[in-house]
């Protein structure tokens, strides 16, 4: 059965099954019932456990006695099925969200600031290390500083699995951010993939609009694997992961003031600041507007997926304390 928001009790097991999806730990009805009056969603004990029978009875949840209920693959399922109408500019959402969440200042080098996750095998690291350092000495990455965690730890939002290692990448909105931060409003485009030719940007082949989808589309690219990032290093031919957005024409010399002292905080985002009206690698910008492409997060770990490691991404995971981050160089 494929929930939807078209009954009361299809949307309470909806809400129910969103709070389970956010907890790598099992949860009771006394603190489910507390998690939903936190989001103004107010169902007693007693109407939780109800709902409850219910998912273990279409097998969304899995009880654990008393140690309360996860969430099963199958409810999972369900719930992304149920949420996808409402989600179709959720990443767009999620852009301007982390954007208005930074608080780093590259010239203080303090705040926080929007990461992805990555999460791979523990016993793979070490060589997947090497491959992810070739592309950082390219620079094909928005920094050369990330965060590692073991498991049962936590980066940004994301718990690492047993027998796992994560490592976070900063994210591009990152720029966003700081440029917020300075009264500087850049609206965010679509992802894409940029080819390079003789190591310079050339054209964007696929390109997906924020505005028109629930994932992002960095993970969908590299789950397609439509990237050749170790290829671009190798020979300066090649596709990578890259991000479009734009500027009013007006901010351009705040911009690339930011820019510098990003820079000098090892945050080097922007691959390619266009000219007034000018169209970016084949791509029209707006009267009065300036275009701009940001390196993807992500590509470090495209590359580890093209050499056939086994990842899992998570884009824009969630915050971190730029103190946290250190040189990909020290590991």
């Amino acid at each position: 059965m494929i929930l939807s928001a078209g009954s009361d009790t299809e949307r309470k097991i909806i809400a129910i099954l969103k709070v389970l999806s956010e907890s790598s730990e099992p949860m009771g009805s006394i603190t489910i019932a507390r998690k939903l009056d936190e989001q103004g969603i107010y169902l007693s004990e007693r109407a939780v456990r109800y709902h409850l029978k219910i998912t273990d009875e279409r097998g969304y949840t899995k009880p654990l006695g008393r140690d309360g209920r996860l969430i099963s693959e199958q409810g999972l399922e369900e719930l992304q099925t149920a949420l996808a109408p409402d989600r179709l500019s959720f990443i767009q959402d999620k852009l301007e969200l982390l954007a208005f969440r930074t608080t780093f200042n590259p010239k203080t080098r303090e705040g926080l600031l929007p990461i992805n996750t990555s999460i791979l095998n523990k016993n793979d690291f070490s060589k997947a290390l090497k491959i992810m350092k070739s592309v950082f000495k390219a620079g094909i990455c928005v920094s050369e500083l990330v965060a590692t965690a073991e498991s049962g730890e936590k980066l940004g939002d994301v718990v690492i699995p047993d027998g796992k290692i994560g490592i976070a990448t900063v994210c591009g909105v990152t720029v966003n951010g700081v440029l917020l931060k300075n009264g500087v409003p850049m609206e965010s485009k679509f992802g894409g993939i940029l080819e390079l030719k003789s190591s310079k940007p050339l054209r964007f082949t696929a390109i997906i609009n924020y505005g028109g989808t629930s994932l992002d589309p960095s993970e969908q690219y590299i789950r397609a694997r439509m990237t050749s990032v170790g290829e671009a290093i190798r020979t300066g031919n090649g596709k990578i992961l890259a991000n479009f957005r734009e500027i009013p024409a007006l901010s351009k010399s705040i911009v690339e003031e930011v820019t510098a002292s990003l820079k000098e905080a090892s945050i080097n985002g922007i691959y390619y600041l266009g000219r007034i009206s000018d169209p970016v690698c084949q791509i029209a910008v707006g009267i009065n507007k300036v275009g701009i492409i940001l390196l993807g997060g992500l590509n470090p770990i495209a590359a580890l997926v093209e050499a056939g490691f086994d990842v899992d991404n998570i884009a824009e995971s969630g915050m971190i304390d730029f103190k946290q981050l250190i040189s990909i160089w020290k590991l």
